[in-house]
């Protein structure tokens, strides 16, 4: 209660307490510091092997920073944000695929689709805008719900998606692999695209839409007296995210090349939760910390699903055991840490309070 009405407070009067353009700028900038860093060392040392699991990790710290864009402001748990991480892989694969390619995937594609290419820069902003339309459209529905009804619907549009993935043959290929995208996009792209989006996130975070939206979150009925509009902020933020996570899509269909509808399906859903959740979604460093600590854990626990030997001893196949380990993350987390590792504070706020307390 306390939170609430020191939140409440803060929406009447947001040229108080709010911070500076320039402050959360350096905030973000300070966030994605680890993340530069971590890419750099991989750019200069790593084989390739490990150059591609950097890329995917990227992909999903893109997804999981769009995620709490909504989730850690509007309080909401979303299910459906991988729907417009595959709006946006489709989106670029049907539009920059070479004719000749899509001859072979989809010669039946409508629209003369199968006959046309556009460079990848004007198909990622094409896709872009198809994203943007779908949620802008099931936003109009979400920002009216709030709770366990925003969750469902939520899910309700992942499984309306990939039912059209499967189902949309001559246009997505079905199930089968949609092959030919161009490869534009290495980890150096990537990497710059992940400081933007971090830097994003904490700008929308520390803007007054973002504090009125986690005010309206916290305590609706003080936020709608002081004439916070709740709906209209959670279209806002339900928008600004499926485009983050619509971005992650076409970022990682230029870099791989081939997608599938599998791979914007529930294991992405459950990861990206479990990486948000571990780190903690109330802020953007959380987001972060969630994406590097279980990328690294998942890839030790992949590298002993297949038996390893210890002492002499060979263990047993353990196959299915990172999924084991996402459930374990979240519901450990959910039940001794509902915060997640770094709490409510952003890592420049920590280190400010560790100079001041060393001073």
């Amino acid at each position: 209660m306390e939170i609430s009405a020191s939140t409440s407070t803060a929406v009447a009067t947001p040229s108080g307490p709010a911070k500076p353009v320039l402050r959360s700028l350096l905030g973000g900038l300070v966030t994605a510091l680890p993340v530069l860093a971590i890419g750099l060392l991989i750019l200069a040392f790593a084989p390739a092997y490990y150059t591609h699991l950097a890329l995917a990790a990227f992909v999903n710290l893109i997804v999981v920073v769009g995620l709490q864009v909504f989730m850690g402001n509007g309080n909401i748990a979303n299910l459906g944000h991988s729907a417009f991480v595959g709006i946006g892989a489709y989106g670029v694969a049907v539009l920059a695929t070479p004719p000749a390619m899509k001859k072979l995937s989809i010669p039946d594609a409508p629209f003369g689709l199968a006959d046309i290419a556009l460079d990848p820069l004007t198909a990622a902003l094409c896709a872009l805008l198809a994203v943007g339309v779908v949620a802008a459209a099931s936003g109009k529905v979400i920002s009216r719900l709030s709770g366990v009804a925003a969750t469902i619907v939520s899910l309700a549009l992942l499984i309306i998606v990939h039912s059209v993935f499967l189902n949309w043959t001559d246009l997505f290929k079905g199930n089968q692999a949609f092959f030919g995208i161009p490869k534009v996009v290495g980890l150096p792209g990537i990497m710059a695209a992940a400081v933007v989006v971090i830097v994003l996130a904490r700008l929308f975070k520390d803007s007054r839409w973002g504090l009125q939206l986690r005010a309206s979150a916290q305590s609706p009925q003080a936020a709608a007296a002081v004439g916070v509009d709740a709906k209209r902020l959670r279209l806002v933020a339900w928008i600004l995210s499926a485009l983050i996570c619509g971005l992650a899509g076409i970022l990682y269909a230029y870099f791989a090349g081939t997608i599938s509808p599998k791979l914007f399906y529930f294991q992405q859903i459950f990861m990206t939760l479990a990486m948000l959740i571990l780190g903690g979604m109330a802020t953007v460093t959380g987001a972060v910390t969630g994406v590097i600590v279980l990328s690294v854990g998942l890839e030790f626990i992949r590298s002993i699903e297949s038996g390893v030997s210890i002492g002499g001893i060979q263990l047993p196949q353990l196959l299915g055991l990172s999924g084991v380990a996402l459930g374990v993350v979240i519901v450990l987390s959910m039940a001794f840490r509902p915060s997640g590792i770094c709490g409510r504070h952003e890592l420049d706020e920590q280190l400010a309070r560790f100079f001041r307390r060393a001073r």
